[in-house]
């Protein structure tokens, strides 16, 4: 009887704790599941749905691939463009054209160049199958540098279909995002075609390059245009001073004249936070959390996410759900603790998922599913 009674309770103990460790594992604002879809990646960078199911997945190395719904990896396509391999450079972010339907044709960015002069790159390219054909540069980042870091290298349409991509300050050249003739620092806005939208800030070149649309960024690496049009960017501080943007066309977000952070020496950047002219952010986070990927959440999925922002960590290694009222940030919860890797990525499917990726050597897409 004992005996019996001694496999009972154990089984309660066993039961109990198996709840604990689920209720562990759920949000604060309603409950998920975090699944593996493919894994193996070499420093996945970004991800793309294809109308199809499949996905689309950059690797900073250098490859794209193509994973069926079913977590099934594609060699590597063929036709990629050769990158600049070194420290942060590589391969970042891929999107598809908004009529991708009828024209097949995606856009990549990618550090491009050598040791000595390398930069951020656009190129359009069609894809068909498991390779990229027609690839063609439509933007290469002025001045080349001689860094292997600081490239920004996110992208985002805006609804007028005018292509936005980041960059940044490629770490030595700190005065690069003050100067409105110098695209480091910044973010920039093309026609698809490479050319330069007529009602560009300095679109007529004679106060600034023709192609910048804000400046003052030290390294922005999320990007998202909402259903409203209203474009939000975090960057990276230094030591401290992650910022989050809203973008207002030709504004100067104040790097390295403003900022809430310090050199890794301990030595201050500069000794204001706020100066006239400047567009303060709308926060920041000191200690870094080194912001990642961003997503606007507009699903049906997770109602509770409605309307706002998810933005991956990578030194927190979480995803930071960012709570809005319209434009403005009321509230901020550290959400997916128990993924413990570096979140490089976070989407939101047309399934109303949230899809993240992880940054490492056999790193993961997961997705977050009710």
């Amino acid at each position: 009887m004992r005996r019996v009674y001694r496999k009972r309770l154990s089984a309660v103990r066993h039961l109990l704790i198996t709840l604990f460790l689920l209720v562990l594992s759920t949000s604060s604002r309603g409950d998920y599941t975090i699944e593996t879809v493919a894994a193996g990646f070499s420093h996945p960078w970004s991800i793309a749905f294809l109308p199809d199911g499949d996905y689309l997945v950059s690797e900073k190395s250098g490859s794209l691939r193509r994973v069926s719904p079913e977590g099934e990896k594609s060699d590597p396509l063929t036709g990629v463009p050769e990158t600049y391999f070194a420290s942060q450079g590589g391969f970042f972010d891929v999107v598809l054209d908004p009529a991708f339907v009828e024209n097949q044709t995606i856009y990549l960015s990618f550090a491009y160049g050598t040791p000595e002069a390398n930069g951020t790159r656009i190129v359009r390219a069609t894809l068909k199958g498991n390779a990229l054909e027609d690839v063609e540069p439509i933007f290469t980042v002025s001045p080349l540098k001689d860094t292997p870091a600081h490239y920004g290298g996110k992208l985002a349409f805006l609804p007028d279909g005018t292509l936005l991509m980041t960059t940044g300050d490629g770490f030595n050249f700190r005065e690069a995002p003050m100067d409105p003739f110098s695209q480091l620092g910044k973010t920039i806005r093309i026609h698809v075609d490479g050319s330069i939208p007529e009602d560009n800030p300095f679109a007529d070149g004679v106060e600034g390059s023709a192609a910048i649309y804000t400046m003052g960024h030290r390294n922005p690496q999320g990007l998202v245009v909402d259903p409203e049009g209203n474009v939000w960017l975090h960057e990276h501080g230094p030591q401290g001073g992650d910022e989050l943007n809203l973008l207002k066309p030709g504004a100067n977000y104040g790097w390295p004249a403003t900022t809430h952070g310090i050199n890794y020496s301990g030595a201050y950047v500069s000794p204001f936070k706020t100066a006239p002219g400047i567009e303060p952010p709308l926060t920041h986070w000191t200690p870094s959390i080194a912001p990642s990927g961003m997503a606007f959440y507009d699903g049906d999925q997770f109602p509770q996410w409605k309307g706002d922002l998810l933005v991956g960590a990578l030194v927190d290694q979480d995803v930071k759900h960012l709570d809005l009222e319209g434009t403005s940030l009321v509230g901020e919860t550290a959400i997916f603790p128990e993924v413990k890797a570096r979140i490089r990525d976070v989407r939101v499917g047309p399934d109303g998922f949230v899809y993240l990726l992880t940054d490492r050597e056999g790193g993961k897409i997961l997705r977050v599913r009710p």
